[in-house]
């Protein structure tokens, strides 16, 4: 990687979201401010520029095992409004990793987006582990807008573990994720969201159990303080034999509110769909309990927030 194309902030935001020093390890795209800076491919993995829309389309040949696939992004452009397409497609048989997310500095007062469509098609036997982290920095008012979509598709025997966290710094998102699954496939997504301030953020989950033995778990953890408001939306259609396990769970703070809405729909007889949400502040006896080996009761409430979202 030629650092001459990158300044200390870019840097800064490339290891909160994709860890720079690892990002040689296979295949890689950096995307800066709208466009591609730099490129890496491997024998097993290409990655083309799309040419009729923003974005690139990712290759991984069948029964490539445990290459990694990093695509992150970085905006220093206040203003910037980024809208980006990347499809994957995953080989039968093949097990990777991929680590994307963006991260935002803005230190104007114009809003900088990113909106980032992300389609996944896997095919049979093929696993997939995806790591996406979002973060915003900056000391202008200009707001930090994260909207990223995921759609997977999953064939027969294919598996996908999603792993999602909004670190800091993102004045809104609306998030959403879709599944189709077909027999024999599982996808498993867990969230980690915290909000402060005045920020907000929308989650929506909505995935179809079409084929028999195929089964999800969600899992959505956040923690929303100041005047800051989440929403959760999970909605699960079980269309065959299959197994749904959803569930919510938040810490709320001071005056912020957080809404988790479920819906699970059965459509077949041998559909076991369960959903759970559990919203509250932080328990007096935790802090407590903390409190007495020395702790304040702020690094107390620090201590149990990291633990929570860990």
């Amino acid at each position: 990687m030629q650092d001459n194309k990158l300044n200390d902030i870019d840097k800064n935001l490339l290891n909160e979201v994709s860890n720079l020093d690892n990002l040689e390890k296979g295949a890689y795209n950096i995307r800066k401010n709208g466009e591609g800076i730099e490129r890496h491919v491997t024998e097993n993995i290409n990655i083309v520029p799309k040419k009729d829309l923003p974005g690139i389309d990712i290759y991984v040949k069948e029964n490539t095992k445990f290459e990694f696939i990093h695509i992150p992004v970085i905006i220093t452009q206040s203003g910037l409004n980024d809208l980006v397409y990347n499809d994957f497609y995953i080989g039968k048989n093949a097990n990777v990793i991929i680590i994307a997310g963006c991260g935002i500095h803005n230190d104007h007062h114009a809003n900088s987006q990113h909106d980032g469509i992300h389609r996944f098609y896997l095919e049979e036997g093929a696993k997939v582990k995806y790591i996406e982290k979002h973060y915003g920095e900056g000391n202008g008012d200009g707001k930090r807008i994260l909207n990223p979509v995921t759609e997977v598709y999953l064939k027969n025997g294919s598996s996908m573990e999603m792993d999602s966290v909004q670190i800091k710094g993102v004045d809104s998102t609306i998030r959403e994720t879709k599944g189709v699954l077909a027999e024999n496939t599982n996808f498993v997504v867990t969230e980690k969201i915290m909000t402060h301030g005045n920020q907000t953020a929308k989650t929506t989950f909505d995935v179809e159990l079409n084929g028999e033995n195929s089964s999800t778990h969600v899992t959505s953890r956040s923690v929303a303080a100041d005047n800051s408001k989440q929403e959760f939306v999970s909605k699960i259609y079980g269309n065959e034999k299959c197994f749904a396990h959803s569930e919510c769970d938040a810490i709320i703070k001071d005056n912020a509110i957080v809404t988790a809405t479920p819906e699970i729909t059965a459509n077949n007889v041998e559909a076991n769909l369960i959903h759970e949400a559990a919203i509250g502040k932080i328990a007096g006896e935790q802090l407590t309990k903390l409190m007495t080996l020395g702790l304040s009761e702020k690094e107390a409430e620090e201590e149990i927030i990291n633990g929570f979202l860990r």
